[in-house]
C-alpha cells in the first residue's frame, strides 16, 4: 500500500506518474515537524537494516553514516564522501517493522541512518515543501516493486548497448577511434562501442565536429557501423558562448537559458570556456534541445551519454573576481592574508554553493531559483532527450545514459557510476551500488571498469572486468593522463579476450533477466538479504549479489588473491568460465566455500534446481548465434528465456518469452 502526505507546496518533479490520493492526518511510521524547515524521525530497532539511497557510498545496509542528495561532480569516492552524480531520496526500513520512504524534493535532503544518535534516522531539509510517500508491504522486495510501480517502467537500450564498449578521455582523431576497433578485432577481443569524450566537438562545442577530423563524420560512422561499431558521442551541459554558433543564438533569442536575477543569462566556466546553461525545467527550452540530438542521429549516430549535468561548475565570473581579490590582498599583505586563505579561495571557486543559488529557472511562467530544484536539472537534461527519441525515432530505441540523475530519469536513460579511481575498493563499491540502483528504476547501469582517475593495473583491470561482465552497462573509460588501459596495452591480451568473451556468452541471459526486471518491476541485482530474508548470515553478506531469478555473483575484488571465501544459502553449481575456454561446473552444499578463481577466469553460482542459458563465442552483439544456446546448471531445469530483436519496442508481446528445456 502506498500512501502520499504533502506538506507546503512542493514543487512538481514528476519522480511518480501515479496518480495517488493525498492522506490526511500523520503517517504510519515515524514523527514529522513541517514548519519552516522539515525533519522526519523514527526510532529505529537494534536489529533495523536500512536499504536504498541509490548512488551512493559504503554498504548495502545504509545504518551508521549520513547520506546528503545533492548532485555533485565528486570524482573522488571516499568512504566518507556524502554526496555523488545522483539524488534518489527512496529508502527502506527493514527490520521491527518494514516500510519504505520517498522523500520527493528536489533539493539538498540529508540523511542520518542513526550516524548521530544510534537509534534514530532523521532525515531534513530546509523547506517544509515536499511530498512523502510511506510505502508497506508483504517484504522488502515488495515494497520495492510499489515503488518502481508509482515512478514508472524502466528504461530500455538497444541490444547492441549490451555489449563491450572501450572509452578514453583522449581519442581525438579518426585515427585513434580505428586503432581502437583495429586492434580489438586483431585480437579477437569483443567490441560492440566505442564512446567518443569531448575531443569529437568544434571546440567543445555541444552538436558540432571537429572540422578538421570528422568533417565527412555520416561516412566515417558508416565505416564503423561495417565493422559492427556504435560510435557513441557524449553532450555535456553547458553550450559555449560564442557569436555565429547557432545554438548560442537560438537558445539567446528564445530566452532558453538560465538567467541571473536581473534577467541576463547566467554565465559559468565550464570546458568549452564561458557557457550557459538551457533551462532543461522550462518545457520549451527542454523540447528545443532535446530536437539538437537529431543533429547525430541524422549522421547515423544511435547512442549518447550526457555528462557535465549536475550542473558542474568550475567557476564564475563572480566567484572568480572573488577569488582574485583574496590573491591579490595576499599579494600585498601575507601577513593579513594568509596562503590558507588564498588555498580556501581557489578551491572554493569549483562547484559553489553561491553560484547555484544565483541563477534561475523559467517553470510556466514562474521564475525558481536553481538551488531549490537542484537536483531535477541532470534528470531533465536526459529527459529532454528522451522525449526527443520518442518523436524523432518512435518506433526504435536509442541508447542514452548520464552523469547525474534522480528519481524519474531513470525512465529516460541509465547512468553510469561516474568518475570513480582505479581503487581496488571501487570494485566493491561498484557491487554494492548496484541493488541501490535497482531499487529507484535504474537497472542500465555500470562503472568505469577499471577505474577512471588514477593508473590502473593489470590485475585489478582483470578481477573489475570479471564483475563488469554481469552489469549492462560494460564499459572500460579512463581520463587523459592516466595509464592506458585498453586491453592491448597490456602483455597476454588473451587474458582479457577470455573474460570479455564470456560478456558476450551470457548476453542472451543478462538481457532475459534486464527485460524480466524492468516489466515486472524488478530488480535484476538483489541482496541476498532480500531473497534469502530468514537466513541470518545471508542478510549480513554484502560482497555477493544475486543476479536475476538464477545466478549469484561473488567477484574477486582484492589483490594477489587467488580466490576467495563465499556463502552459499542453499545448494548450488559452481561455474567457472576458464581461462581455455572451457566451462567448469562443481555442485556445492550450502555454507562456507574456498573458491579458487585466477585472473582470467570467471565465477558464477546457479541456484538449485535452475539453469541457464549460454551461447558460443562471439566478438560483437550482430554475431551471437541464438540458435545455439545450451543450458548449464542442473540437468532437468528449465529456463524461460525473453528475446526480442533487440532494436523496436514491443516488449509486452508474448511471443517473446519461450521455455528452454
Amino acid at each position: 500500500m502506498v500512501k502520499k502526505y504533502v506538506y507546503g507546496n512542493p514543487f512538481e518533479t514528476e519522480a511518480v506518474v501515479a496518480d495517488i490520493q493525498i492522506e490526511t492526518g500523520v503517517p504510519d511510521y515515524g514523527k514529522v515537524l513541517a514548519e519552516k524547515e522539515f525533519c522526519y524521525t523514527y526510532i529505529l530497532g537494534d536489529k533495523d537494516r536500512i536499504y536504498g539511497l541509490g548512488e551512493n557510498v559504503r554498504g548495502i545496509n545504509k545504518r551508521g553514516f549520513e547520506y546528503i542528495s545533492n548532485c555533485a561532480d565528486q570524482p573522488r569516492h571516499y568512504e566518507d564522501t556524502k554526496s555523488l552524480y545522483g539524488a534518489h531520496n527512496f529508502l527502506v526500513v527493514d527490520g521491527d517493522a518494514t516500510f519504505g520512504l520517498f522523500f520527493d524534493y528536489p533539493s539538498s535532503m540529508t540523511f542520518d541512518v542513526a550516524y548521530r544518535t544510534k537509534d534514530k534516522l532523521v532525515i531534513t531539509c530546509d523547506r517544509s515543501d515536499l511530498s512523502l510517500y510511506v510505502i508497506t508491504g508483504e517484504d522488502v522486495l515488495d515494497i520495492v516493486k510499489q515503488f518502481r510501480k508509482i515512478i514508472g517502467r524502466s528504461y530500455i537500450p538497444p541490444k547492441f548497448a549490451f555489449g563491450y564498449g572501450q572509452s578514453r578521455w583522449g581519442y581525438k582523431t579518426k585515427d585513434d577511434f580505428r586503432k581502437v576497433v583495429n586492434e580489438h578485432r586483431k585480437k579477437h577481443i569483443p567490441l560492440d562501442m566505442v564512446y567518443m569524450d569531448i575531443d569529437y566537438m568544434d571546440d567543445f562545442k555541444d552538436f558540432t565536429l571537429h572540422k578538421d577530423e570528422f568533417k565527412d563524420f555520416p561516412e566515417f560512422v558508416e565505416e564503423m557501423k561495417a565493422q559492427n561499431i556504435h560510435l557513441v558521442p557524449i553532450i555535456d551541459a553547458g553550450v559555449k558562448i560564442e557569436k555565429g554558433y547557432d545554438i548560442y543564438e537560438e537558445g539567446v533569442k528564445n530566452n532558453y537559458f538560465c538567467k541571473r536575477e536581473d534577467g541576463s543569462e547566467f554565465v559559468a566556466t565550464v570546458w568549452p570556456g564561458e557557457t550557459h546553461f538551457p533551462d532543461f525545467l522550462n518545457a520549451d527550452a527542454r523540447k528545443w534541445f532535446g530536437d539538437k540530438y537529431k543533429i547525430l542521429l541524422d549522421m547515423g549516430i544511435d547512442g549518447f551519454w550526457n555528462d557535465m549535468n549536475e550542473p558542474a561548475i568550475f567557476h564564475t565570473p563572480e566567484g572568480l573576481k572573488k577569488a582574485k581579490a583574496v590573491l591579490m590582498d595576499f599579494i600585498e599583505d601575507s601577513e593579513k592574508i594568509s596562503s590558507f586563505d588564498v588555498l580556501g579561495a581557489l578551491s572554493s571557486l569549483a562547484n559553489n554553493p553561491d553560484d547555484y543559488k544565483s541563477f534561475y529557472h523559467n517553470v510556466d511562467g514562474k521564475k525558481i531559483n536553481h538551488a531549490d530544484v537542484h537536483n531535477l536539472f541532470g534528470y531533465n537534461m536526459t529527459r529532454a532527450a528522451g522525449e526527443a527519441f520518442e518523436r524523432i525515432k518512435p518506433d526504435e530505441r536509442v541508447l542514452m545514459f548520464s552523469r547525474s540523475s534522480y528519481v524519474g530519469m531513470h525512465r529516460y536513460g541509465g547512468i553510469w557510476m561516474g568518475d570513480n579511481l582505479s581503487w581496488w575498493s571501487h570494485i566493491l563499491m561498484n557491487l554494492k551500488m548496484l541493488p541501490s540502483l535497482n531499487m529507484v528504476g535504474i537497472l542500465y547501469t555500470g562503472a568505469d571498469l577499471g577505474g577512471f582517475g588514477s593508473d590502473t593495473s593489470r590485475d585489478l583491470l582483470l578481477r573489475w572486468l570479471a564483475l563488469g561482465v554481469f552489469t549492462p552497462l560494460m564499459r572500460n573509460h579512463s581520463a587523459m593522463g592516466t595509464r592506458e588501459q585498453e586491453f592491448y596495452q597490456f602483455e597476454d591480451s588473451s587474458d582479457f579476450e577470455n573474460v570479455i568473451s564470456v560478456r558476450y556468452r551470457l548476453i542472451p541471459y543478462l538481457y532475459s533477466e534486464f527485460m524480466k526486471a524492468v516489466l515486472n518491476d524488478d530488480m535484476m541485482f538483489k541482496p541476498l538479504a532480500f531473497v534469502y530474508p530468514d537466513d541470518k548470515i545471508a542478510v549480513q553478506v554484502e560482497d555477493q549479489m544475486m543476479l536475476g531469478n538464477e545466478v549469484m555473483i561473488a567477484p574477486v575484488y582484492t589483490q594477489n588473491a587467488d580466490g576467495r571465501f563465499v556463502y552459499l544459502p542453499e545448494d548450488m553449481v559452481f561455474v567457472k568460465f576458464m581461462g581455455d575456454g572451457n566451462i567448469h561446473q562443481e555442485k556445492m552444499d550450502a555454507g562456507v566455500h574456498y573458491i579458487s578463481v585466477a585472473l582470467n577466469e570467471v565465477p558464477l553460482f546457479i541456484r538449485e534446481n535452475k539453469c541457464i542459458p549460454i551461447v558460443p563465442k562471439a566478438e560483437c552483439t550482430g554475431d551471437i548465434d541464438e540458435d545455439k544456446i545450451s543450458l548449464i546448471g542442473y540437468e532437468g531445469a528449465e529456463y524461460e528465456l525473453y528475446r526480442d530483436d533487440g532494436i523496436h519496442k514491443d516488449y509486452d508481446n508474448e511471443k517473446n518469452f519461450r521455455v528452454l528445456k
